[in-house]
């Protein structure tokens, strides 16, 4: 066997494991359950999905439509729950579905703010500061001054 025919059988090999992994993402969408289930290494995982776009691309759809399988599974499961009477289920729908029972938070107060006069000494400091950094020149003057 050539060394290019070597090659090409690695690559339609993992072309193949590339294509099972992203039907398996599907079904699992988590990276870790997914290598072990397929037998891949996460660094494998990892290297294709840095070296391969079009496979990255796949594995995020895959991802996402896997959440959305799991969500959708998860809710009736909720559902069912809800009918069998479960409080928590029952409480749980009502604070993330109903804006009567969302919990709430109510802040209330006052805020003070203390604006302390600067003493003469400290009104010399600030206006040397403005002077050396070139914001105020040797004949601008402050309100007091005036």
């Amino acid at each position: 066997m050539t060394e290019i025919s070597k090659y090409r059988k690695v690559a339609i090999k993992q072309k193949k494991q590339k294509e099972l992994f992203v039907d398996q993402l599907k079904k699992t969408p988590i990276i870790q359950l997914a290598c072990e289930k397929m037998d891949i290494g996460r660094t494998s995982y990892y290297r294709w999905y840095a070296n391969d776009k079009k496979f990255a691309g796949e594995c995020d759809k895959a991802v996402t439509e896997g959440q959305s399988v799991i969500n959708d599974w998860a809710e009736s499961q909720l559902i069912n729950a809800i009918k069998e009477c479960n409080l928590g289920a029952i409480k749980f729908w009502l604070q993330s579905h109903h804006e009567s029972y969302k919990t709430r938070m109510e802040l209330s107060g006052t805020i003070k703010t203390a604006c302390e006069e600067l003493t003469k000494e400290q009104e010399k400091l600030v206006k040397r500061a403005l002077q050396n950094a070139g914001l105020l020149t040797e004949g601008d003057t402050n309100e007091k001054e005036e």
